[in-house]
């Protein structure tokens, strides 16, 4: 039996991947490489290259391999690109999970794990944020998680089908055996995007662009809880096997329970490389909440789960680490 991971040769859905051979599990990746990249694919994994949303290549994989259950990267994850472009997010990602639930459904396979967002949220009630807290969005990406969120609550009443829905803050870091990270391309997040920049001489360094810096924050600038993307891996690999045991759906909250500023994650990194970093101070970017940071104690209680980097600076470390062996 093997586990399919959709969007296996991205960032978090590599790492997952890794994890889970190192478990012992066989794998199945199923990525259009869109977002994804060759070179994070490990070479045990058994690769198709297609999109989630043509059924019959769907259908091809499925019937070709013994699979047990499912987790679910594959996502269009741009924020800003969500607010400009709505349809491509809700046509990429909801479609997408409708497409993939009706061929799982067609193959009796029942266990889904999904990598939803603290973005589900919008502006939160109050701080740690809980499972029960009010979902409203602020931008189409997280409405489009959440959309997907709803639907495989009804494919659970309708057909069976179990869930653990992850919402997680902000994955960084990187494999300690530093082969594989964090690659995006345009890069658009914090902590790749400082290190990329400190590849350059320092004379022909840009700066690193910071939205906003009127936010109700101790600095002004927004504040997020950043989790290993190792712990990620290991909470999604917690919720596949819980769901084998326990055949019941759950929403969980992923998150080292503490949050940073876009200006202390840049203080960090600093520390952690020894080089000065040039900032440019911008205005806010449409659809950013001020402050998201996670009640993680139902992932203690449900998964055992609790990440095991809680340290920004040696987060910041291991992407270090992956950058400057490339």
């Amino acid at each position: 039996m093997s586990v399919l991971v959709v969007g296996g040769a991205g960032y978090i859905g590599s790492h997952t991947v890794y994890e889970l051979i190192h478990r012992g599990k066989d794998v199945v990746i199923v990525d259009n490489l869109q977002t994804g990249f060759k070179e994070l694919i490990h070479p045990d994994a058994k690769f198709y290259q297609g999109d989630l949303r043509d059924k019959s290549f769907l259908h091809e994989v499925f019937e070709k391999e013994n699979i047990e259950g499912v987790i679910h990267f594959a996502a269009n994850s741009l924020v800003g690109v969500s607010m400009k472009e709505p349809l491509e997010y809700f046509n990429n990602n909801v479609y997408g999970m409708i497409v993939l639930l009706e061929v799982m459904k067609e193959h009796n396979v029942k266990y889904i794990v999904f990598s939803s967002t603290a973005a589900t949220y919008g502006e939160p009630e109050r701080i740690p944020i809980e499972e029960t807290d009010a979902t409203v969005p602020t931008n189409p990406y997280g409405e489009t998680k959440l959309t997907m969120e709803k639907i495989m609550k009804w494919c659970e009443v309708a057909y069976g089908m179990h869930y653990v829905a992850l919402r997680y803050f902000n994955a960084c870091g990187a494999h300690p055996n530093g082969k594989i990270g964090e690659l995006h391309d345009p890069e658009t997040h914090l902590i790749p995007l400082i290190l990329l920049i400190l590849q350059v001489p320092l004379g022909k360094r840009e700066a690193i662009s910071v939205f906003g810096t009127d936010y109700d924050t101790k600095d002004g600038t927004c504040i997020r809880d950043y989790i290993h993307v190792c712990d990620l891996a290991d909470a999604h690999i917690r919720a596949m096997e819980y769901l084998q045991i326990e055949n019941r759906s759950q929403i969980i909250n992923l998150g080292n329970g503490e949050g940073y500023s876009v200006l202390e994650i840049i203080n960090a990194a600093k520390d952690v490389t020894g080089k000065d970093i040039k900032v440019e101070l911008c205005g806010r970017r449409a659809g950013d909440p001020a402050k998201l940071i996670a009640n993680n104690q139902k992932a203690l209680e449900v998964l055992g789960w609790k990440p095991e980097y809680t340290d920004v600076h040696e987060i910041i470390q291991t992407a270090w680490n992956f950058y400057i062996q490339r």
